[in-house]
């Protein structure tokens, strides 16, 4: 007699009759849909699995700026750049649901407040973990900097490589996307936005 896949049960909101997680259920008939037996060892508890960690990598929908903001915002008398690079990020395609990943280097030129410098990366995760193209993930981060702090300028540049193209497709695995997208003085003055280049580009060693 075979056995019943193991789906995780979640009680209701009333308590009353217990019902399938809809997402671990979706990743039930997934496995049968490629024909394969879920109720077998290596995949009896993979919908549970799945998703979970699908609730993991789009948990940015349940995220809020203010939250990760936190009042971390200080008043600091300084006109120099701000720069957090090498910010690792994670993220699914929308089109494919396919990872892409890679790096971003957020900038920004403070107006009366600077911000803990902690934020950022947590703010790149926000709209990183939810599906995302490569384009507005940029254009979401230098807005959420932009809005939050009301600086003089944000620049905002992502470099990454895409599953979708890695791994189907035209299946070229070493070609990778770079975006931008520069907000106030970053735009308007070609000084500002050469030196954000420059001291992004520069080789350094680690700490």
């Amino acid at each position: 007699m075979n056995k019943k896949a193991n789906v995780k049960v979640m009680p209701s909101r009333d308590g009353g009759p217990v019902s399938p997680d809809p997402m671990s259920a979706a990743f039930l008939e997934i496995l049968k849909g490629l024909g394969e037996n879920p109720t077998r060892e290596g995949l009896e508890k993979t919908p549970d699995r799945a998703s979970k960690a699908m609730k993991f990598l789009t948990s940015g929908y349940q995220t809020k700026l203010e939250d990760i903001i936190n009042g971390a915002l200080f008043d600091v008398k300084t006109s120099g750049m701000v720069i957090v690079r090498d910010i690792e990020f994670y993220s699914l395609c929308e089109h494919h649901m396919l990872p892409f990943f890679g790096k971003m280097h957020v900038a920004y030129l403070p107006g009366k407040k600077v911000i803990g410098l902690s934020k950022i990366p947590r703010i790149v995760d926000m709209f990183a973990r939810r599906l995302q193209v490569q384009e507005q993930l940029t254009e979401q981060v230098a807005q959420a900097v932009m809005e939050t702090l009301e600086p003089r300028g944000v620049g905002v540049i992502a470099e990454a490589r895409h599953f979708c193209m890695m791994m189907r497709g035209v299946e070229k695995q070493h070609s990778g996307t770079i975006t931008s997208t520069m907000l106030g003085d970053f735009r308007s003055r070609k000084a500002t936005r050469d030196e954000f280049l420059s001291l992004v580009s520069q080789k350094t060693n680690p700490f």
